[in-house]
């Protein structure tokens, strides 16, 4: 398997760690705790009389600069509208900085527990949030961060799989074919939809990017913000079968409509672009695989199993978008 890069976080050990962190001024007490992230890598560091701060360690070669800093303008003309999401630092006019080759960006510690998608009251809770999110990205537009569109999650991905002899050659022939069967029914899917308006999203939205406080919901990654659909950021807030995600989408835009109103041609892409994500993560498990994390954390993806369960996968997705017009939305 080829991949595209190879230990790209070899020697980022704990002395360099902390040695970025004091490059800024800052007093560290030497205690350090890794926090769960395989895309970059992400620390807890102890700061002498002072809370503990979390250094985000940017993957090399997946954002540009300029990609990085519209993220972090965009956390924070957010937090200046006081919506619970953590912004990077800003420390002499700049969030984003390097150490030894590697970029890094610093933040106030948050925490929190996982968020209960179960409930109704956090389901509304979460759509007054994203709508308030949505409200500021749909200011203006990313310039230099992707969209989130067939081409992007799904033919590049399909495309660099099938040339990066990642899929076993007996499974290949028949994965290609699914594949490409479930991107024409994604296609199909956004031709009923029209012309729906792109905004900055999120992008990630599930519950291990949420924090639960009292106060309630808290953001703590944008890492994959990118223009995209509103219903991007709302449909992997839903769960099971049909008529319960109808639903628990009611609950969402209960919520959601108190502060911004939803475009329901949307509703018609909720299949498709759990299909467009199924493709990714597979190109984005294969484009690690040589990070040592991923082995580690995935050593199933490596198997003939692995991708047998991805052509049943793709093609019970196949049926779902072709048979899918829109979540029967039922409201609370």
């Amino acid at each position: 398997m080829k991949t595209e890069d190879t230990t790209p976080f070899a020697g980022l050990g704990p002395e360099r760690i902390l040695d970025a962190v004091e490059s800024l001024g800052f007093r560290c007490s030497g205690a350090l705790q890794a926090l769960n992230s395989y895309e970059n890598r992400v620390w807890q560091i102890g700061i002498d009389e002072a809370a503990p701060l979390v250094a985000k360690f940017y993957r090399p070669g997946r954002w540009s600069d300029a990609q990085i800093a519209e993220e972090h303008a965009f956390s924070a003309e957010m937090a200046a509208e006081e919506l619970p999401v953590v912004a990077p630092l800003v420390i002499d006019g700049r969030s984003l900085y390097s150490h030894a080759g590697f970029r890094f960006a610093l933040f106030p510690r948050q925490g929190g527990r996982a968020p209960e998608f179960d409930r109704a009251e956090t389901l509304e809770w979460m759509g007054r949030l994203m709508a308030r999110i949505h409200q500021v990205g749909a200011r203006r537009e990313f310039g230099q961060r992707e969209t989130l569109d067939i081409a992007s999650f799904g033919i590049r991905s399909r495309d660099w799989l099938l040339e990066h002899g990642v899929i076993p050659a007996e499974l290949e022939p028949v994965w290609a074919g699914v594949a490409a069967q479930a991107l024409d029914g994604v296609a199909e899917a956004f031709a009923r939809a029209g012309a729906v308006r792109p905004l900055r999203l999120h992008g990630d939205c599930h519950a291990g990017n949420v924090l639960w406080t009292g106060d309630g919901p808290h953001f703590v990654d944008f890492d994959d913000a990118r223009m995209g659909p509103a219903i991007q950021d709302l449909w992997m807030l839903l769960s099971g079968e049909a008529e319960e995600m109808g639903r628990q989408f009611g609950h969402v835009l209960a919520g959601y409509e108190m502060f911004r109103e939803f475009d329901d041609r949307e509703l018609q892409l909720v299949e498709a672009l759990r299909t467009l994500r199924l493709i990714h993560h597979s190109a984005w498990l294969a484009r690690r695989w040589s990070d040592p994390a991923f082995p580690a954390a995935f050593p199933w993806f490596a198997t003939r199993r692995y991708w047998e369960e991805r052509v049943l996968e793709l093609r019970e997705q196949i049926a779902a978008v072709a048979e899918f017009r829109g979540l029967r939305v039922v409201m609370p």
